[in-house]
This record gives structure tokens, sequence and C-alpha cells, in this order.
């Protein structure tokens, strides 16, 4: 006779078997929950801008998965919105060397080139993407830019409007739209300044002026300023050029003769070095903008020679803040050359919409437009002022100092300019 076994031992049996299949199930499936942890957190972190904590995630898992092209293109990602941007480009040729047809990647890929200002090779990639997938809104727009970029702007305007047409709400296609429009080549500004002293009667100046931008790369600007100072009336006429020879470097020179009655230069010439800097997209600064300035000053009975070193910080929301030293020779009939220095930082913000506000500090004899500014004082100046948009081309502009100096001398200076673009 057979043993039959028992209903306990059929459940202990069937127990067994089942937990040896959600054991082997959870090894099989692993890898996958943890792939996805890992990126669920990643994202997190990118939305909380935690951008640090999400590269070591993203590492972490290519030390345990190496060949994780996710993680690769995560990486990839990560590395560029950090401004490591060719450290980007490596990894996403590395996941486009296995997987060629991701029209993700590709258009990581030329979002560095673009940053890196490579359009044509970035047009190119778009390109490859926009075949994969024509109907990708977000390759539309990267394609107008680029080519906007390229001052292909007949081109562009025909991608900004394809992209409208698969989403009409689209503000970046309006934008770009926008951007295309006949930008306004001249700009037209008059204006006055005036100086009010403790110790001698006001002074006045009224200036118009006209700056041309001919093309990308170069830049015109003349003036013609009157002065009343001290019972004196002078005149001034000054011109520069600006010449743009690299996407970063621009070189200025110029010049002015004056009618100057003893209260300002007779003549002037300088010329200015500037380059920028493009830092990290997500960082405190953005980027950076340097100058080196050197000025002669021609007085009827003085010489000075300035020598300024400038920086602008491009800040998030909007905010710059710029800083600049000078120091000057100044040589007076009878006495030996000395040199001073002076120093100005000011800090550019929005104020509201159409409006941008500005405070500054400075110290030392930072003024050498004027005789009564040259070697003879110490001085601190505080002030601010503001530029108000009025509309598209046109513009108000305004500021206020006080000026501290030595001798118990105080001097307030304020001013007001139009400008109109056309």
């Amino acid at each position: 006779m057979l043993c039959r076994p028992s209903p306990d031992a059929f459940a202990v049996a069937h127990l067994r078997v089942h937990t040896t299949l959600y054991a082997v199930l959870l090894i099989l499936l692993s890898p996958l929950a943890f792939a996805e942890d890992w990126q669920t957190e990643v994202r997190t972190r990118v939305n909380n801008k935690d951008l640090a904590t999400a590269v070591t995630l993203v590492e972490q898992r290519l030390q345990t998965a190496p060949d994780d092209l996710e993680a690769r293109g995560w990486h990839g990602r990560l590395l560029a919105w950090t401004g490591k941007w060719e450290a980007a480009e490596s990894e996403y040729r590395y996941v486009l060397q296995r997987v060629p047809s991701d029209a993700d990647i590709l258009s990581g890929l030329a979002d560095v080139l673009i940053w890196r200002e490579h359009f044509e090779e970035a047009l190119s990639v778009l390109n490859d993407a926009q075949a994969l997938q024509p109907n990708r809104t977000d390759i539309l727009i990267r394609q107008g830019r680029v080519l906007r970029a390229l001052h292909r702007n007949r081109e562009a305007r025909e991608k900004f409007r394809a992209a409208l047409a698969l989403d009409p709400g689209n503000p970046e296609g309006h934008q770009g739209l926008d951007s295309l429009r006949s930008e306004p080549r001249h700009e037209l500004r008059v204006g006055t300044d005036n100086d009010l002293y403790n110790y001698t009667d006001a002074a006045f100046a009224q200036g118009i002026s006209l700056s041309s931008k001919w093309n990308p790369r170069w830049t015109t600007s003349f003036s013609q300023t009157t002065y009343q100072r001290f019972a004196q009336d002078a005149a001034e006429f000054s011109g520069s050029a600006t010449w743009r020879y690299t996407a970063h470097n621009a070189l200025t020179v110029g010049g002015a003769l004056a009618h100057d009655s003893g209260v300002i230069p007779r003549a002037q010439a300088f010329f200015e070095l500037g380059r920028g800097f493009t830092a990290s997209r997500e960082g405190v600064v953005r980027g950076i903008e340097t100058a080196y300035r050197q000025r002669w000053l021609w007085f009827a009975d003085a010489r000075v020679l300035a020598l300024t070193a400038a920086a602008t910080f491009y800040l998030p929301s909007d905010f710059t803040w710029s800083i600049s030293i000078t120091p000057a020779r100044s040589r007076f009939p009878l006495t030996p050359a000395a040199w001073q220095t002076s120093g100005l930082t000011r800090l550019t913000f929005p104020l509201f919409p159409r409006v941008t506000a500005n405070a500054f500090y400075a110290v030392g004899t930072e003024n050498f437009a004027q005789q009564d500014q040259i070697g003879q004082f110490s001085a601190r100046t505080m002030g601010g002022g503001a530029r108000i948009q009025l509309t598209r081309r046109q513009d108000v502009s305004g500021y206020i100092a006080n000026q501290d100096r030595s001798q118990r001398r105080t001097q307030v200076s304020l001013g007001m300019s139009y400008g109109i673009r056309f």
C-alpha cells in the first residue's frame, strides 16, 4: 500500500516552490528595479537643482555598470549643465557609437556644440536628429537658433515657423521669430549732466551721440558735448570704432578734440581690448567680460595717462557686477609726475519688467574728463541710476551721485538721457 503525502506536506512543498520562484524573479528583476531607483533619484536631484549629488549618483551607477547607456546619457547631460562641455561631448559620442539613432542624445550633443559655438557641426547633428524625428518641435527650434547664429535668417525663420505649425503656442518659437525682426542698427542719444558744488557755482554739460552697428564685426560711435564750467564755455567732439575680430574679442580705438577753455582736455586718445568668457550655465557666475583700457589726456597745463583694468561678472537673474581699477599718472608744470589710483564697483539688477537699476561706489580721483578732477583731491563717491525701457526702441536713463571730497568739499551730480534706436 502506497503512502500518500498528507495535505500539510503538499502545502509545504507548494510554499517551497513559490518561495524559490520569488527568489529567482527577485534576483532577475533587481537590476531593473535598481536602475529605476537611481534614475528616479537623479531626476529628483535635477529638479531640486542639486546637480552635484546627481553627478555622484550617476558616477556610482557607472562604477557598477560602465556600459549602461542610460547612465552615460545622464552623465553627458549633467556634465553639460555644469559647464564641462568637452567631457559631455565625449559621453554623448560614446553613446552615439552604440546607438547612432538616438535623437535625444543627438540633441544633447548639439546643445554642447552650440554652447561651444561650433555652429556648423551642431547644425549637422541637428539635421540628423530631425531626419529621425521630423516633427519634434524642440529640434526645429534648435535648428532655428543655430541658423540664426550663422546669420542664415531666412532658413531660421522657416524652422521657427515649422515649430509653430506643430505647436502654435510654443513661446520659444514666437521668441525666435521675434528675434529675427530687423534690429535697429543706430542709436541716437541726447542728455544733460549737472554738477552742484558747495564751494563754487554749478557746472552743466549737454551731449548728443550716435552709435551705429554696421555689421556683427564693426561699430562706430560719435558724440558732441558742450560744457559750462567755472564761468567758461567748452566743447568737445569724440569718435571711436570697435572691431569684434572674434566672437569673444574686441578692439576699440578712439580720440577726442576740444575747444577746452582750460576746463576739459584739449585732446584725448585711447584704446581698449576686451574679451569675454563663458562660465557655468548653472553656477553663480554665468559669464565674464574683461577689458584693458589705456587713455591719454592733454590739458592746457597737465598731462594724464590712465590705465584701467575692468571686469564684469554676469550673475543669475540678470544681475551684473562690475569692478575697475585705474592707476593714473599726472604731470603738472614745475612738479614731478605722480601716480594716483582710483576704483569703481557697480551692481546692476532688474527692478521691474522694464526697469533696470544700478548702484555704484567709487574711491579716488576717478573722473579724468575735467581739469578739476585730476591730482588735486581724494574723494569717495556713491550713487545709483535707472534705465526705463519705454518701448522696444526707446528708453530713458538717469543717475544721481554724491561725492565727498577732501577739504570739506562736496559735489552732487545728476543727469538724464533719452535714447532712440532706428
